[in-house]
């Protein structure tokens, strides 16, 4: 009887899995107690920083004591009571890490007792000089008491550390004796069972390889053209008898099979035809989106609206080829349709035009004309070309989340095929324009201070770069302005930080309504505020930035209902010229002297820097 190969499989890797549980069993036995020695080692450094801590925060507060008793300083009275509060929790967890071993937990509970008894004296000292009483103090030091329980202090930790340093040794050692039982274990084990895998592939190969062969034979027979060869003879288990078998009534079904291929091959030939169409259509749809794929990684990384307009215009005469365009993106604050990008020869108006002239907006969904007087047109349609008959159009929506994004409208009919583009097309430029949204959105966030809506210092820092080397450049003036609120603390103190932040942004719509469309308001910091101003030296600027300070100190700030009166401002002005760094620090600095000698000659003044030695009034 032909026995199971399968059986035969199922027993030896039995005996292969006995094999690798018992070295496994036994390496994780070594592994665990490797493990448990790791632990003590790691117990036993834990017991040596706190012994050490403890040393080393009762010896800090000896100096926080001492530098308070000499200085009368209150940072060494706070550093005395870090130190102390710190000694005390070291020598509480040196007793909590020395609970296993009786001889080491009764030498933690003496130093534990001591570092209490030194501390007491400390604070003893302590209390006497925070009371003023210095010589009291001085004589409770010199009685030598603090310095013998320092000793014996000093003597039980290097108890503690010497006996647990020995500990810790033997634990090593221990641990490295594991270390090797185990690297002996996977030398010795590894090629045992490296052993056994071979020979039990080895009589698994030897029991495949003669029925494998006949059945190879057979069929490189069959395939060669002799419909008549069949596997015969003894195979070595009954799963190959099986698989003998059913090759054997599969050949037969292939040779009754072959007196119908010639209505098979009819039957392929009308199949490879039709998908032959649909692989021409797959293609011409894939390389769309290849190429739509490249729009969207530029729109992606698009920076500003001309650069995502002149992708657009690249890309849509691409994916729908003679068919001329314009898209429209939303504009929230306008609440109107303005065109972006147009291309084909189309000539759109910019001033847009309102979401419900769109008939695609209204419904949220398609909307073309393709012959005359077969739908209705369009306003935004019949203004742009002035033809009441206007034919031949498509409107397509571009929503996100049911919000409108913008249109894409085409001048001419879209076919079938064309759907598939048309519908690619527009989910892109809508995500486009959703992230593009959002860059700006995200961008914004990051150069404006919340509180004031300024430009934040580190856009103030970018930008002053930027204006040097464009100054340096073109040789035109730089100047910058650095100015903050006088007694500004006053605000804060007597009203509360609400208060202050309700001047900051008094302040700061002033300075944005009285300074030029071309100067960069900027919060530098608290109530400190710098204006860079291209184009501009220091005296042409001086006049402008006395009607600022004119203007804040004329406003009357309220907030909660109350009036916090007037405020005023001073301020100092700089130039920029070639012997100043192109970062700006130098520009700062010098902007920022003429800003304190503002400062100096009584504020609500406007100064130029010491080059000028000019103060306006």
């Amino acid at each position: 009887m032909v026995g199971s190969l399968s059986n035969r499989i199922l027993v030896l890797c039995m005996a292969l899995c006995l094999l690798l549980t018992g070295l496994a069993g036994v390496l994780l036995a070594g592994a665990t107690q490797m493990r448990d020695g790791l632990a003590w080692v790691t117990h036993s450094s834990q017991v040596l920083a706190a012994a050490s801590r403890t040393r080393s925060h009762l010896q800090e507060a000896e100096s926080g004591e001492r530098g308070f008793l000499v200085t009368r300083n209150q940072e060494f009275a706070a550093a005395f009571d870090e130190a102390t509060a710190a000694a005390r929790r070291s020598a509480r967890d040196l007793v909590r890490l020395t609970g296993d071993n009786r001889t080491q937990h009764a030498r933690a509970q003496q130093i534990l007792a001591l570092v209490s008894q030194r501390i007491d004296g400390l604070e003893q000292v302590s209390a006497l000089t925070r009371a003023g009483d210095f010589d009291g103090a001085q004589k409770m030091v010199a009685t030598g008491k603090g310095r013998n329980l320092m000793e014996l202090l000093d003597s039980r930790i290097t108890d503690v550390l010497n006996e647990e340093r020995s500990l810790s040794s033997s634990r090593t050692d221990d641990v490295e004796g594991r270390l090797g039982y185990i690297r002996w274990l996977v030398l010795l084990g590894t090629p045992l069972t490296l052993l056994a895998i071979a020979f039990t592939a080895i009589m698994l190969i030897r029991r495949i390889r003669q029925p494998v062969d006949a059945m190879m034979t057979v069929m490189g027979q069959l395939g060669g053209g002799e419909r008549t060869a069949r596997i015969e003879g003894a195979m070595q288990s009954s799963e190959f008898e099986r698989l003998a078998s059913g090759y054997n009534a599969m050949a037969d079904e292939l040779q009754a099979a072959v007196a119908d291929q010639h209505d098979s091959q009819e039957r392929l030939h009308a199949a490879n035809l039709e998908l032959s169409i649909n692989t021409e259509v797959l293609r011409e749809r894939g390389e769309v989106i290849e190429l739509l794929g490249g729009m969207a990684h530029r729109m992606q990384a698009a920076r500003t609206d001309e650069e995502l307009a002149a992708i657009i215009r690249v890309f849509a005469p691409r994916v729908l080829p003679d068919i001329p365009g314009a898209l429209y993106a939303h504009n929230n604050s306008r609440n109107l349709l303005v065109p972006i990008a147009a291309w084909g020869g189309i000539d759109v108006t910019s001033a847009g035009f309102a979401p419900d002239q769109c008939w695609a907006l209204r419904r949220g969904q398609s909307h073309f004309v393709i012959e005359q007087g077969s739908d209705i047109v369009c306003n935004h349609v019949v203004y742009e070309s002035g033809e009441e008959g206007t034919h031949h159009y498509h409107c397509e929506p571009l929503l996100a989340g049911g919000e409108v994004i913008g249109v894409l409208y085409l001048k001419g009919a879209v076919d079938a095929e064309s759907r598939f583009r048309l519908t690619v097309l527009t989910e892109n430029i809508a995500s486009a324009l959703v992230n593009h949204r959002l860059q700006r959105g995200l961008r914004e966030q990051t150069i404006r201070d919340p509180l004031t809506a300024l430009f934040n210092r580190r856009y103030m820092e970018e930008t002053l770069a930027l204006e040097i080397a464009r100054a340096s450049r073109s040789g035109s003036p730089l100047s910058l302005v650095m100015c903050d609120v006088d007694h500004f603390k006053r605000f804060n103190d007597e009203y509360g930080h609400d208060a202050g932040d309700a001047v900051l942004q008094a302040v700061a719509v002033e300075m944005r309504s009285k300074f030029r469309e071309g100067d960069v308001v900027c919060r530098f910091g608290g109530e400190e505020f710098t204006i860079i101003a291209p184009g501009s030296s220091a005296q042409v600027l001086a006049s402008r930035v006395q009607a600022v300070r004119q203007g804040i100190s004329e406003l009357m700030v309220q907030q909660g209902g109350r009036i916090l009166g007037t405020t005023t401002m001073s301020f100092g002005i700089a130039t920029w010229d070639e012997g100043m760094d192109r970062e700006g620090s130098a520009l700062i600095k010098a902007a920022d002297a003429a800003l304190y000698r503002a400062k100096r000659d009584g504020r609500n003044a406007v100064s130029v820097d010491e080059r000028s030695e000019t103060l306006v009034a």
